[in-house]
């Protein structure tokens, strides 16, 4: 027998989970650690967290005409593009991360609020195709900070070899760093037989 789930508690409790996994992995990470670039377009952990911060307050705040009345330059029409994927030596990680718990705040207040059927208006989208409902632009968040939150699992995993979702819950099989070796080189075997059989 299934129990009755609240609709916006469930949705709270995996964009806090989401939430949670992006912080903690800069949990123990240098400064340069936490901003270097680690890919070709220049994802960084920190940026990640600062991206995080403008979605929520533009998703869950202003959409729904609650500004929140943070100041984010990064996001106005002046700044150069992306400015929002990463910090500035002047921008603190405290700074930054404050800015994300007080942009949960501000979004929870949001969902707290309104009912999920409560329209609003995206800025940023085009007019006539800028009305979504509070539960879609929930669910648009969940999305976004999830999928960014598997972006900064692979960096931090690039960085020391830290992985999982949360501190009690590595989410792999156990394994030394032999066993990883042994399984990483087995897959890269795999790999090129595949394509060695595809090109035969």
């Amino acid at each position: 027998m299934t129990t009755a789930s609240d609709p916006k508690a469930d949705l709270l409790f995996y964009l806090q989970s989401a939430r949670d996994a992006l912080l903690w992995k800069l949990e123990g990470l240098s400064e340069y650690d936490v901003r270097r670039p680690l890919t070709p377009t220049g994802t960084n952990l920190l940026g990640l967290v600062k991206h995080a911060a403008g979605v929520e307050l533009g998703y869950l705040g202003d959409t729904f005409d609650r500004p929140s009345g943070e100041p984010l330059p990064w996001l106005d029409g002046d700044s150069e593009p992306i400015a929002d994927m990463w910090a500035t030596p002047e921008q603190s990680r405290a700074d930054i991360v404050e800015l994300y718990r007080r942009a949960w705040t501000h979004a929870d207040a949001t969902i707290g609020a309104l009912a999920l059927d409560t329209v609003g208006r995206v800025p940023w989208w085009p007019s006539g195709k800028d009305e979504v409902t509070l539960h879609h632009a929930v669910v648009r968040v969940i999305a976004d900070t999830h999928r960014h939150a598997g972006h900064a699992d692979i960096l931090r995993e690039l960085i020391d070899g830290a992985v999982g979702m949360n501190e009690g819950n590595a989410s792999v099989p156990p394994g030394d760093a032999a066993w990883w070796e042994n399984h990483r080189g087995r897959l890269e075997r795999a790999a090129e037989e595949a394509d060695a059989g595809r090109r035969a």
